[in-house]
């Protein structure tokens, strides 16, 4: 597709601009901004090894990073196997509903293909209709679950 969106691993170089999309994302799911020093904190753990903790893809389009998906291998007990877990996805104002999100997702999808993992798991906010939406429109199931946070500090 001629100009269309181009789905890459993130550049140690780009690191400025995904978590200048962090921020923005922040923003759309109503929470709190990120702390001080994400960019220092973010950089070992995407490009500190060859096979990086924790995989970040961005969606360039005309030369311009317009979204970002993040993800890193969990086990899930139940199931005794890995999976990858989606940590985020999100695309800028105006930039939904062009297919963007669909090709971040088979980005994802490719990256639990390179691990041998046999699914993805997110969450996204119960009041984010659009994100449902497209999720389901992709072949994606929900479970009603609620996620904790406990602080240990």
């Amino acid at each position: 597709m001629s100009g269309g969106p181009v789905v890459r691993r993130a550049r140690p170089e780009e690191l400025t601009d995904v978590v200048a999309l962090i921020a923005e994302h922040a923003v759309y799911e109503k929470a709190e901004p990120p702390a001080p020093g994400l960019e220092e904190r973010l950089r070992p753990l995407m490009f500190g090894s060859p096979e990086p903790r924790l995989r970040c893809l961005v969606a360039e389009l005309g030369g311009t990073v317009v979204g970002y998906a993040t993800c890193s291998a969990e086990v899930s007990t139940w199931d005794g196997a890995e999976y990858l877990h989606m940590d985020c996805l999100f695309l800028r104002d105006g930039h939904r509903g062009l297919g963007i999100g669909e090709a971040l997702m088979d980005a994802v999808r490719d990256e639990a293909r390179a691990l041998g993992v046999g699914h993805v798991e997110w969450q996204t906010p119960a009041w984010n209709d659009g994100a449902i939406r497209f999720y389901g429109r992709i072949g994606a199931t929900s479970k009603d679950k609620r996620r904790f946070l406990l602080p240990v500090t």
